[in-house]
């Protein structure tokens, strides 16, 4: 099968080309798939994008008309993609359903860790020889509240690292996770009374019209002062302004995000040497108590030889003329 993969990363091109094994022809290009660059997909079987790609409904007509049938998401979430207008143009589309959730659970306690014990400005005076202490408390974790928004598998892995800490849970999702009461003792509760106690909050609940902005105004008007609020997830699932205005306001006392609502075009490059035209974001890096990574959650080792041998994995069921069980569309 001859496949176009866009947005490709240096760091990610080895583990796909050793999960192929030359079994499928494999071009790179590091341009993002869009309507405007999806003329270079003419006399591909497939392509393969990435998070920061958009597949819409403009965009997936022209695939079609270009011969693409597949689709390949080199990530979880598909909001991205208009997997309507796939289904009925008969394009299939298949992700990678979970490549590693420690990966995105054990970022997420590195960003909680760092704007706690404000490890960055401690790096940044040491670097300038100024060992003064002033201004760089923190809080133990054991016996802080933690709310967990949303219970799937990362958040299930962040569960039981903060149990580890000896953290008080509380979890919010649509379905409870009767393992994480059991062995973790974690109580189940709304959305409002989680941000009433939890000294910490962390989200892991995809990007849908229920979880849009989830994060906003009212919300944290009820979250107790000086919470730290971490988002690995979307970035979308939090309303940006909001949560700037209540940083300034303290009753966010930190925040650690890998994820940023406006990121598509911005994270992925290199923009030092001119300015951002993106108030919010420099707003947010302008702010002491913001650590902002660049999604690199996913960035392991293990995750990343997880997502291209998915990849290559379901490249190999419709080179096979079968169906894979991470299809998210429906063929007739």
């Amino acid at each position: 099968m001859k496949v176009l993969v866009y947005s490709a990363k240096d760091f990610e091109i080895p583990y796909l080309e050793e999960a192929n094994n030359k079994k499928h022809k494999l071009d790179y290009i590091k341009d993002a798939l869009s309507s405007n660059t999806a003329m270079k997909a003419v006399g591909y079987d497939a392509i393969s994008m990435f998070s920061a790609d958009e597949a819409d409904f403009i965009t997936i007509e022209k695939l079609k008309d270009f011969g693409v049938k597949y689709i390949a998401l080199r990530s979880v979430g598909h909001d991205n993609v208009n997997l309507r207008s796939a289904s009925r143009l008969n394009i299939r589309v298949a992700n990678v359903p979970a490549y590693s959730p420690h990966a995105i659970a054990e970022h997420a306690v590195a960003l909680l860790l760092a704007v706690n014990r404000k490890l960055i400005e401690s790096n940044f005076r040491v670097s300038h020889y100024n060992f003064n202490l002033d201004n760089l408390v923190g809080f133990d974790l054991n016996k802080k509240t933690v709310g967990i928004i949303g219970t799937g598998k990362i958040g299930s892995v962040m569960s039981k690292i903060m149990n580890g800490f000896g953290c008080k849970l509380l979890g919010y999702d649509i379905v409870e996770n009767t393992d994480l009461i059991d062995k973790y003792d974690m109580k189940y509760t709304t959305l409002v009374d989680l941000c009433n106690k939890a000294d910490i909050i962390s989200l892991h609940v995809p990007l849908n019209t229920e979880t849009y902005q989830l994060i906003n105004e009212d919300l944290i008007y009820e979250m107790k002062d000086d919470v730290i609020l971490i988002n690995t997830t979307r970035g979308s699932v939090i309303n940006t302004e909001d949560v700037i205005n209540g940083l300034k306001k303290g009753k966010i006392g930190a925040l650690g995000i890998d994820v940023y609502e406006n990121e598509k075009g911005v994270f992925f490059k290199d923009h030092s040497q001119h300015l951002i035209d993106d108030d919010l974001l420099l707003k947010l890096n302008a702010m002491p108590n913001v650590l902002i990574t660049g999604h690199q959650a996913f960035l392991t080792e293990e995750a990343l030889s997880n997502i291209a041998e998915t990849t290559i994995y379901n490249l190999d069921c419709w080179d096979l003329k079968k169906e894979t069980e991470n299809e998210l569309t429906e063929i007739n």
